[in-house]
């Protein structure tokens, strides 16, 4: 195998590269797995370290073959701009969508998510939005692919993974095997010199709250920011890639993200896995959260970590943990530990994790796309499990509401959750946005999503929530997150997203959408009103709580608070609003 690095090589005066780094590893630990994907008959497909270089490197050759390629100097470019050509990636969770991500940043591509669930006019949102030449898609999604793919012109390569679906392939594509078998892994010595830090990645943002945005960081950004660039001990960021091959040698943690790889949390972990010489490991159900599936390979695998975005993912996998301790199989031992991201959990589920299995830990990461990983709570048997308050990683901050100074430990003002020191460019395209969001104050320039917080005298962060989803009523900010996770702490409450809905009296008002436990028997309104009261103040309690058999949430598990706003003001519209 043609390797890539000098194993004493520093990361120099511009950082790290995402390929490079994979290549360090590989170099140093080639025969250990890289990709594990179970199968429904009990199969496996194992892929090594080694084997993922090499079909990655195919995959680089046959997209630099196909035209793409190109690179405008970041210098030459202003941030909200990309100088590269992008790659579409439109699968569920599988190898080929860690292979693609890896193949792209060989090639010099630019690969992004792709939301499965996109109906046709979304999905030429994005790619239209993206400016996207290539796509790498699963057969499921070659009907919506193909309603939309006449009205794409800079759309030029389609690469298809076949999936069981049935579907046939489409005109124009590939199959990817086929693509990889007619490539070389020989990548040209001009071509592997050129990977760069500055190359770029770009994660889309789920839209749940807005139309989808791109963010652009460098390579070298988002890889202290979340995809492993820190030492786990100290949280010093890594100085050469000597010392990457070196830490490798010491990995072997197998790994298994629960949610889709279209959503960060769940690349940004695989990639540190890779990073860390560790092994992800896929379960055979990737089109849903299938809980005893995914149990079943943690048993099978011998799995120590597992992924998960909050309730969503957490209320079924405890449901499913607490049946295999009662009945003593699957055999869990493995299991160190339980992390979300994206999306906290309640106070109650990680009660219930840690009464399952005494022995693990329970880690609740604080990120965002345009800030990366910016604090962590770590929960064991014994402590008391609580939800929103985290211990800061490097370079979080809290903004004051003007955004014109940093406020310090124990300040009483609301303030913006923000970051600075790595952050990106800015949002593909959008310049206005890229301001708003990145502002630069007294020379730092920060990235403030949108998050509202307090940093208290002890250094802990409490996070209040997402701006965006605030609800105004009577002249005081309700935050939906608050209230959501207050009447969550009611056993009954399987699911639970607020919104709000227009008000005479109060301008708006605080509306729960909920799922209550069939088998919890009859719950009234005010028995969930008075446990939510024990949690938040009562002008915060919603104003009505609408049943429903499922909430919509994006298959990451995060709510989709734009339809739970339109169900809030339906009530409105269909006379039943205060």
């Amino acid at each position: 195998m043609q390797t890539s690095v000098d194993g004493d090589q520093t990361r120099g005066s511009q950082g790290f590269n995402l390929a490079t780094i994979h290549e360090t590893v590989a170099a140093a630990v080639g025969d250990r797995d890289c990709i594990v994907t179970c199968r429904s008959d009990g199969s496996t497909d194992r892929r090594t370290y080694a084997q993922v270089t090499e079909r990655t490197r195919r995959l680089a050759d046959a997209l630099r073959a196909r035209g793409l390629g190109s690179v405008v100097a970041r210098e030459q470019l202003e941030s909200h701009r990309s100088g590269q050509d992008h790659v579409a990636l439109y699968m569920h969770n599988s190898a080929e969508y860690l292979e693609s991500m890896l193949g792209a940043y060989k090639a010099r591509t630019v690969p992004f998510n792709v939301n499965y669930r996109y109906v046709a006019d979304e999905l030429e949102y994005l790619l239209a939005d993206s400016g996207a030449r290539a796509v790498v898609f699963h057969s499921a999604f070659a009907p919506t692919l193909a309603a939309v793919r006449d009205r794409l012109d800079r759309l030029d390569v389609l690469i298809q993974v076949p999936d069981g679906s049935g579907h046939d392939l489409l005109p124009g594509a590939e199959w990817y095997d086929d693509v990889l078998a007619a490539a070389t892994s020989e990548l040209a010595d001009d071509v592997v010199a050129s990977w760069s830090p500055d190359d770029l990645y770009i994660l889309y943002t789920g839209g749940t709250t807005g139309m989808p945005k791109g963010v652009m960081w460098r390579q070298d950004d988002i890889f202290v920011a979340a995809m492993g660039g820190r030492r786990p001990g100290d949280q010093q960021e890594w100085a050469s890639y000597g010392d990457l091959a070196a830490n490798a040698l010491n990995g072997g943690v197998k790994i298994l993200p629960g949610p889709p790889f279209m959503h960060g949390a769940a690349h940004w972990v695989a990639f540190n896995s890779f990073t860390n010489g560790n092994t992800v490991v896929l379960p055979s159900v990737t089109e849903r959260l299938d809980v005893d599936d995914l149990l079943a390979t943690v048993a099978a695998e011998g799995v120590n970590v597992v992924l998960i975005v909050g309730d969503a993912f957490g209320r079924p996998l405890v449901e499913g943990i607490e049946a295999a301790v009662a009945a003593g199989t699957p055999d869990l031992s493995s299991l160190l530990a339980i992390a979300s991201g994206g999306a906290a959990l309640s106070s109650g589920v990680k009660s219930r994790l840690l009464a399952a299995l005494p022995s693990i830990i329970v880690m609740d990461g604080l990120g965002a796309s345009e800030t990366g990983q910016q604090g962590t709570q770590l929960t064991t048997a014994g402590q008391e499990a609580s939800t929103g308050d985290f211990t800061p990683g490097p370079g979080m901050c809290i903004l004051s509401e003007d955004l014109e100074r940093v406020l310090e430990p124990g300040h009483d003002e609301m303030g913006w959750l923000g970051q600075s020191g790595r952050v990106p460019l800015g949002y593909l395209g959008d310049e206005a946005k890229t301001a708003r969001t990145f502002p630069v104050i007294d020379g730092t320039r920060y990235a403030v999503p949108g998050d509202r917080a307090r940093l208290g005298e002890d250094g802990r962060l409490e996070l209040f929530g997402r701006d965006s989803v605030t609800i105004n009523s009577g002249g005081e900010k309700i935050f939906a997150e608050e209230v959501e996770q207050a009447l969550l702490h009611h056993p009954a409450v399987r699911d639970c997203v607020v919104a709000g809905r227009p008000s005479e009296r109060w301008g708006h008002e605080v509306v729960a959408l909920v799922v209550v436990d069939p088998d919890a028997g009859p719950v009234g309104d005010d028995e969930l009103l008075t446990e939510a009261a024990r949690h938040i103040a009562r002008y915060k309690l919603p104003k009505a709580v609408l049943r429903r058999d499922a909430l919509q949430r994006s298959p990451s598990g995060k709510a989709d608070y734009r339809w739970a706003a339109e169900q809030a003001t339906r009530l409105v519209t269909d006379g039943a609003g205060s």
